[in-house]
């Protein structure tokens, strides 16, 4: 494994077994899975939305002219970046079976060009990384956007909405889930939002009232 399939593996790893770790202990392990589960209900709703905007107007251009082709940038080799929260999320939407799919995958060498996770069938993720959902190529929003500014005001509120999970002004859920895992004794190099020097001024700003840095 080279170093970013280490930190994925290693990360998925541990949020897999302490979930298992809730499955077979006390009661009240039993309610705090629930209780995560709870609070990324809004979000899963959220991303169910794009989902059917995505469907609705890009899965033609998406698939033929890029995946098909191979020409896609968008699912480069080491350039997703994953949140911590995605890795939770997915492993709270996915059975064993899955989870082990993808640590076998991460296990083996990528000698491709793409990102490591997609497969033949596309995406091996049940619920994908947020920055992958929320990605389109210039090709993409010009072709299906272009005078059209209904779809375009749709999809703006779209990426503005996105922030009130992964925009850090104030508490929000991809945030919050690392600190659950923290409190909880673990930690991984995917906890930006705890380690990333910009998204930590996105803190500091938001509790002087302010607005600053960059978007996660």
């Amino acid at each position: 494994m080279d170093s970013y399939q280490k930190e994925q593996y290693n990360t998925l790893e541990m949020v897999a077994g302490y979930l298992a770790t809730l499955d077979h202990l006390k009661r009240e392990d039993l309610v705090e899975r629930k209780d995560l589960k709870n609070g990324i209900e809004d979000y899963l709703m959220f991303r169910k939305q794009v989902d059917v905007f995505l469907a609705d107007h890009f899965t033609e251009i998406c698939t033929q002219a890029c995946y098909k082709s191979r020409l896609s940038a968008c699912c480069s080799r080491e350039g997703i970046i994953i949140f911590f929260a995605d890795v939770v999320i997915n492993a709270l939407y996915s059975v064993r079976p899955e989870l082990n799919k993808l640590l076998r995958v991460l296990k083996e060498p990528n000698h491709g060009y793409k990102c490591i996770f997609l497969s033949e069938k596309g995406c091996l993720w049940n619920i994908k990384p947020i920055i992958c959902q929320l990605f389109l190529c210039d090709r993409a929003e010009n072709e299906v956007l272009i005078d059209r500014p209904g779809l375009r005001r749709k999809w703006n509120e779209f990426k503005q909405k996105k922030k009130a999970f992964t925009w850090p002004d104030r508490p929000v859920l991809f945030d919050c889930i690392e600190r659950h895992f923290m409190d909880a004794g673990y930690s991984s190099p995917l906890m930006y939002f705890h380690n990333s020097p910009g998204l930590l001024r996105i803190k500091l700003a938001g509790k002087n009232g302010d607005e600053g840095g960059t978007s996660p």
